[in-house]
């Protein structure tokens, strides 16, 4: 798929067809977080493969917007290291390009995915680690959860010259 193309196709997918996601594509889409830009390149993060069934549809329900985690065949959770940090909070922006690069990668390899927000929200950060028995210095940052897609979304194109500023406001 090019590049452009990617970006512009990718849409957040929430059905997916009960199909299981392979370990090598999963490891692939890891391959491709690992791979973000970050900050001084400390690469602050962490991930957990979730695909056992009980512990996806448990995240759905204590998550509001994680319902379709309960259909997904795998989620992967960024985290982030407050125990490597060399820049304090920058960490938020290396796990944020991690996502979109395995979001990006999981759309190229014919997965849906879906960006499912964690932190800052405290409560939600405390049931996930709870859940996964993440470690109190790990912050569970995001969810993409992943599948063979069972709808289909058309391109939407969002370039709005309106939001474009030149040498000042």
């Amino acid at each position: 798929m090019e590049k452009m193309n990617a970006i512009f196709s990718r849409r957040s997918i929430q059905k997916y067809l009960p199909k299981p996601v392979t370990r090598n594509l999963i490891e692939n889409v890891l391959k491709a977080g690992m791979n973000a830009p970050s900050a001084g390149d400390e690469q602050p993060w962490h991930f957990v493969i979730v695909d056992k069934h009980d512990l996806l549809e448990k995240i759905s329900t204590i998550h509001p917007y994680a319902k379709m985690l309960k259909d997904a065949p795998a989620a992967i959770i960024v985290c982030g290291d407050l125990n490597i940090l060399k820049f304090k909070d920058l960490w938020i922006q290396d796990c944020s390009a991690a996502s979109e690069n395995m979001l990006l990668a999981a759309h190229d390899l014919g997965l849906g995915a879906v960006w499912i927000g964690v932190y800052p929200v405290e409560n939600l950060v405390k049931e996930v680690r709870s859940i996964l028995n993440i470690p109190q210095n790990v912050v569970p940052f995001s969810i993409i959860g992943m599948g063979y897609p069972a709808e289909e979304k058309s391109s939407r194109f969002r370039y709005d010259t309106s939001r474009i500023h030149n040498n000042a406001w």
